[in-house]
């Protein structure tokens, strides 16, 4: 039985969700952080500071555990600082795995994400890919999960959908009385993508009950909730929720996000290119392999969403 775990993104949103369940089943976490100690004053989670690429640390968090869960993913690019898809999913991904290797480790568990293909278009999901296959190209006992939209209380996106429901986002010069999506067509019209949003605690459930679990090991999951929903129907649910009536929703053209993304405005807005992209590919999966070999199926979005919507 797993006793101890070699956590990365450990400060994150899922990382805290990893972490919680962890604890609960009384399994010991080294976490590694950039800055903050993670969980201070609780004896079962040692921090472990240090990044990705700093060897040394690696080698400190995976000392003394018995498995590994790498989390650690970016969904906006920053060059200047040398944060690119390319040097976080792929080289990043390459320093942990060496990491395992180098301490005899053999299970490690792997955080994707959904829509990872070969000659994907967009270039996030090609890195992730290459991730991926580094992995499986590795002699660990691995088991990948490619979750869907990940939702919970303390996330990035249901913060910004919490905004936009009170009518306080995007910053002032570009506000807009409604509720966005990217739509296909010249007026947006078109439609996009299907979503099946997955409640952040399943995926750490999923996550830890693969470590001790033979029949996940050199398998890949695709993860989501047992609800799908158009990208309107998700904000309406939301409002619903978060502001207690429904709110005005419109497509902004692909074209026009492009545009915006292209000249830098996008960031102000809250996106970039290849997420706009990727609103257009249905982000949907079949659940049976995931519960044949888990044994329980994924929580429907609406039905988390009410327990949490209070707290934004």
């Amino acid at each position: 039985m797993t006793q101890r775990v070699f956590v990365t993104g450990a400060t994150g949103f899922v990382g805290s969700a990893v972490i919680d369940e962890l604890l609960s089943r009384n399994i010991a976490v080294n976490a590694l952080a950039r800055r903050a100690e993670v969980r201070p004053g609780n004896a079962s989670v040692t921090t472990i500071p240090g990044d990705l690429f700093d060897a040394a640390a690696l080698d400190r968090g995976v000392r003394d555990c018995d498995a590994v869960i790498h989390l650690v993913g970016i969904i906006n690019e920053n060059p200047k600082a040398g944060s690119t898809f390319q040097h976080i999913h792929v080289e990043g991904t390459q320093r942990v795995v060496e990491a395992t290797q180098r301490a005899g480790i053999k299970r490690y568990v792997h955080m994707s994400a959904l829509g990872t293909r070969p000659g994907a278009t967009s270039v996030y999901h090609r890195t992730k890919f290459a991730a991926e296959e580094f992995v499986r190209a590795s002699p660990l006992d691995w088991t990948i999960f490619r979750p869907s939209l990940i939702h919970g209380p303390a996330g990035e996106f249901m913060a910004m959908e919490a905004m936009w429901a009170r009518k306080k986002a995007p910053p002032p010069i570009f506000f807009m009385p409604f509720m966005p999506y990217f739509g296909a067509g010249f007026l947006g019209r078109g439609g996009a993508g299907m979503l099946q949003p997955v409640y952040v605690k399943d995926v750490a459930r999923a996550f830890v009950d693969s470590l001790d679990n033979p029949k996940t090991i050199k398998e890949t999951y695709p993860l989501g909730g047992s609800e799908q929903l158009t990208w309107p129907a998700l904000h309406q649910a939301i409002a619903q929720a978060v502001v207690g009536h429904r709110r005005w929703v419109m497509p902004i053209p692909v074209w026009k996000a492009k545009l915006l993304a292209k000249f830098g405005l996008g960031k102000l807005l809250g996106f970039n290119r290849d997420q706009v992209i990727m609103s257009q590919e249905d982000n949907t999966c079949d659940l049976a392999k995931f519960e044949r070999d888990f044994g329980w199926k994924p929580a429907p979005f609406r039905a988390e969403l009410l327990k949490y919507a209070g707290e934004h």
